[in-house]
């Protein structure tokens, strides 16, 4: 029998217990929100706070930094903009870039806007140009200008529909130019199209002074207090804020629970299913596992989850304000009954000893590695810090991405440095110092 059809949601007692564990105990955030929507209602947990020693309490109106869920905002836009003749799925999506402004093309295929929304486009993760200001605030005041020449000059990594590979860049790009279509900046896009037929007034990008007084301080890995996240002309790969309030709202018209005039945009995010390397399918802006549709979001301080089960009508947010925080698979336990993963292993002596560092793969490319807490940190050249997890004395992997390192040793056992997996690439680097 299926586990998720019979499964009944946790009490409100003990989800608080699994966040007092997490906040508490593992020390894995500062505060957690937890919303969940059923047949028979709504309801919200939360524990912590919005800061370390200062902070106020959690609510279902607390203000987060959404990341990358704002990637199903953006491909909502699209749904609905087809359905209203405005644009076709299948459209190149060169057809709305300014004159002058080229978009890669391989064997004789053009990039839609169907290929942008699935992350099967070819494009990069990231732009080849991004640099910014404040180095860990990877996009903030990215450019239109610095777009255009991006595309340019960036190479499709393979066939256009080929293969799936997740892009901001590509889902950034979307939302541009869905924003240009329109006539209007993407955060009016949403808020015209979306938040506000739905109503969702505490969903989008710029907060007023009232959203601002109730936003959940980020923190980095060490739970520091960070700043805030930007994403410039790329806002429609992750920008928005919202509150597991709207995010409930936003669940409810998923499922068919509210009236709206985007029912049939919603049923067509569903109705395009393309393959990943993975036994999950992607749709337009969602991901779906065993028929549970789901999607994550990550800043440099926030990490999100928002999932729901269409045949249960039953969803799940979760939301945290620390880069660090594991709330995947407490977001699929609430939902499905799929086991909690247990506390990341503890790293080996030999592996606290050897990883921490610097490494040098280009002049302008490096990965620091650094020991906190019993736990190591990696962060690529202007980046955020991500969490490692150990695979072996030898071998770390990536606790939010698919990507693997090995340390090179000289038979002594002097590390000379490492090589780094990912996305079918193996970059080479060497240790500094």
């Amino acid at each position: 029998m299926n586990t998720a059809m019979t499964w009944r949601t946790p009490s409100d007692a003990a989800t608080r217990t699994l966040l007092t564990e997490r906040i508490d105990l593992e020390r894995q955030g500062v505060g957690m929100v937890v919303g969940v929507i059923e047949p028979d209602g709504r309801r919200v947990v939360a524990h912590g706070s919005t800061g370390r020693g200062e902070g106020v309490g959690l609510d279902g109106d607390t203000v987060f930094e959404i990341g990358s869920i704002t990637k199903a905002f953006t491909a909502l836009v699209l749904a609905d903009m087809a359905r209203r003749g405005e644009v076709a799925l299948d459209d190149p999506a060169a057809l709305y870039l300014p004159e002058g402004v080229t978009l890669p093309e391989r064997g004789g295929r053009r990039i839609t806007l169907t290929d942008l929304a699935t992350h099967t486009s070819g494009l990069p993760r990231r732009p080849n140009n991004l640099t910014p200001t404040d180095p860990p605030n990877l996009y903030d005041g990215y450019t239109a200008q610095q777009l255009y020449a991006c595309l340019a000059s960036c190479e499709l990594r393979h066939d256009i529909g080929a293969a799936h590979l997740y892009s901001n860049l590509g889902t950034g790009l979307l939302g541009h130019l869905l924003a240009r279509r329109a006539g209007v900046d993407f955060g009016t896009l949403v808020r015209e199209r979306i938040t506000g037929p739905l109503g969702m007034p505490d969903t989008g990008i710029a907060l007023s002074p009232g959203q601002a007084a109730r936003f959940a301080t980020p923190h980095d890995q060490s739970l520091r207090p960070v700043s805030g996240f930007g994403l410039g002309v790329l806002a429609g790969a992750g920008a928005l804020r919202s509150t597991g309030a709207d995010l409930l709202t936003f669940l409810a018209a998923l499922l068919g629970d509210s009236e709206t005039s985007l029912a049939p945009a919603l049923a067509v995010q569903l109705s395009v299913r393309r393959p990943t390397a993975g036994d999950d399918v992607q749709a337009l802006g969602w991901r779906i596992s065993d028929e549970i549709v789901f999607h994550h979001g990550a800043t440099r301080g926030h990490r999100c989850f928002l999932q729901f089960d269409p045949v249960r009508r039953a969803g799940v947010v979760v939301l945290t304000n620390t880069a660090s925080a594991r709330n995947d698979d407490l977001g699929f336990h609430l939902l499905s009954g799929r086991p909690l993963t247990p506390p990341a292993p503890a790293f080996s002596a030999a592996s606290l000893a050897g990883f921490p560092g610097r490494y040098r793969f280009s002049a302008r490319a490096g990965l620091d590695i650094e020991r906190q807490r019993g736990r190591l940190f990696a962060r690529m050249t202007r980046q955020d810090w991500f969490e490692l997890l150990p695979v072996g004395d030898a071998e770390v992997r990536w606790a939010s991405a698919d990507a693997r390192a090995t340390l090179a040793a000289r038979p002594d056992g002097h590390i000379t440095g490492l090589v780094l997996r990912q996305d079918g690439r193996e970059l080479r680097g060497t240790r500094e110092g």
